[in-house]
């Protein structure tokens, strides 16, 4: 067996792409070079010159999928830290992830609506925001199709990440708490992830987004279809 077939080699050359992308953006400061984009743009590019197949390359992805559950259980760590802090602020928040909510659904399947997309394409588009794994089951239960649902998930947090906080600043959006909540309900995990960066508190309140925004997208946007009678 070629050592290019080997898990762990391919493992390690996913860490070192993704460490030497983070460096580039850090030094250059350029938005695009977004180190999730990058190392994606990359890899395919790797993984094609060397006619290695996706089945091959993704035998060591359970290694890091493994570490997506307690990674996003960590993400609770600094949201207990500003939990005194949320509960003083518990129904503004609510209310502004509720309308989050039902603004990213009804946008995003008007607009594929107008274009022509047929209904299959709607459902497959309208749980865009939230995780993957909770944007698929919505798919799946109104009957998209869940593998384009988790391209588009992942489309809108690369785009989330790489515009998110440079939009909020232009638009004069220069709470914390607010810039977190709107890159967490938005940008899910993605946007997450650039909040932490940020600092935790940013983080913080974008992992209550992407929570709150994930709970209420599975349960309002079948009802949110049907008013629109597109369901």
């Amino acid at each position: 067996m070629s050592y290019l077939d080997n898990e762990f080699f391919l493992l390690a050359v996913t860490f070192g792409v993704f460490f030497f992308s983070k460096v580039l953006q850090k030094k250059t400061g350029i938005l695009l070079l977004n180190p999730i984009l990058l190392t994606i743009a990359i890899l395919i590019i790797f993984l094609k010159m060397a006619h290695i197949s996706y089945e091959t390359y993704n035998k060591g992805g359970h290694l890091i999928e493994f570490w997506l559950k307690p990674a996003v259980v960590a993400l609770g760590v600094p949201l207990y830290l500003q939990l005194e802090a949320i509960k003083k602020q518990l129904v503004p928040i609510l209310l502004s992830q509720l309308a989050g909510c039902i603004i990213g659904v009804i946008s995003v399947v008007v607009i594929a609506k107008l274009m022509g997309a047929p209904q299959e394409i709607i459902y497959s588009l309208a749980p865009k925001s939230v995780t993957t794994p909770i944007a698929m089951e919505v798919a799946k239960t109104l009957g998209g199709i869940p593998s384009l649902t988790a391209a588009v998930v992942v489309c809108v947090g690369l785009l989330g990440s790489i515009v998110g906080v440079k939009t909020l600043k232009l638009t004069r959006v220069g709470s914390p708490i607010a810039q977190g909540l709107s890159l967490g309900a938005a940008a899910h995990a993605v946007g997450t992830s650039t909040a932490m960066d940020i600092s935790s508190k940013y983080g913080a309140y974008a992992s209550l987004g992407l929570t709150l925004n994930g709970i209420f997208t599975a349960l309002l946007t079948p009802t949110i279809l049907r008013l629109l009678g597109l369901l």
